[in-house]
């Protein structure tokens, strides 16, 4: 599969954690999951939004998708009176934008990385101009934060990974993080090098994560692995950072050992990794060819 239709299918990448993987395709329920401090999560499909409803706040990470952004935003007004401060999105993937519009007009701020409005536009010309075009109009280079009710709201960008366009979203008060799709819990993750991933500097950032939040802090990931679920702990961002490790590791020693490309990229699971999820959309083997076209500059 390439990216376009990888981009053309992302809408069907659901993130429910209570969802056999034969269920991503139908239909779900909405889902709110409180984290702490009046922080929490939702799913229903795409990827999972991040939420703060309080009296004196309302703040939604990522959108999902029309309908289910709407479910969302009808859900977080039950919780609280307060009108929508912020809608941040972590990086520019349909299943993490798509819902935009729906908050266009309702949120005070929608912000996200310098670099998602311009990839939003790119996909958009890949998709014959049937893209979202509800962007960001706040936006940042490096880090951003503001101030919501009682909470402090922080976004950081480490540089390329998933895209060149992934944040990391902080709730300080809370102490959760919003990993957006820097983390599949347990899952074989889409690598958008089109987009300017680096899977080197990927493992880079989930270690700089680990070291720089407090240990004790809890992650929201953009997808999970259904038993594994999207919500998880340093050692679930570690697991995640081991397991494109072992990537680069596979594809360097194939290169060192003077294997080519299609010998390198064959395998069906990564040792140590058997239990991850392997699904269709993105498969091992294009992992690993995205991994041995960066090693090698191809």
């Amino acid at each position: 599969m390439d990216r376009r239709q990888f981009l053309i299918r992302s809408s069907l990448l659901a993130a429910g954690a209570a969802l056999p993987f034969k269920s991503l395709f139908a239909e779900a329920k909405g889902t709110f999951t409180p984290i702490r401090r009046n922080v929490g999560c939702f799913t229903e499909r795409g990827g999972t939004i991040g939420w703060l409803a309080s009296e004196n706040g309302m703040v939604v990470i990522d959108s999902q998708f029309p309908k289910s952004a709407k479910n969302c935003l009808n859900g977080l007004q039950d919780r609280t009176d307060h009108p929508l401060d912020l809608l941040i999105n972590t990086h520019h993937h349909g299943d993490h934008t798509g819902g935009n519009p729906v908050f266009e007009g309702v949120a005070e701020k929608m912000v996200a990385h310098e670099n998602v409005p311009k990839l939003m536009k790119e996909s958009n010309k890949e998709s014959e101009g049937k893209g979202n075009t509800t962007f960001p109009t706040t936006t940042f280079a490096d880090s951003w934060k503001m101030d919501v009710g009682d909470e402090t709201v922080h976004a950081k960008y480490y540089g390329r990974g998933h895209t060149s366009g992934d944040s990391v979203i902080y709730f300080e008060k809370a102490n959760v993080v919003h990993m957006g799709d820097l983390v599949f819990n347990r899952m074989n993750p889409y690598t958008d090098r089109p987009a300017g991933a680096s899977m080197q500097n990927w493992i880079t950032i989930l270690q700089t994560v680990a070291d720089e939040y407090p240990a004790d802090a809890k992650y929201i990931f953009g997808h999970g692995k259904p038993e594994s679920g999207i919500t998880g702990n340093k050692e679930d961002v570690g697991v995640m950072k081991d397991y494109l490790a072992g990537i680069i590791e596979h594809v360097q020693q194939g290169i060192e050992q003077g294997k080519s490309k299609e010998e390198i990229t064959k395998i069906e699971s990564l040792e140590g990794f058997e239990n991850f999820l392997y699904a269709d959309f993105w498969t091992l083997p294009q992992n690993l060819a995205v991994a041995y076209e960066e090693l090698t500059q191809s």
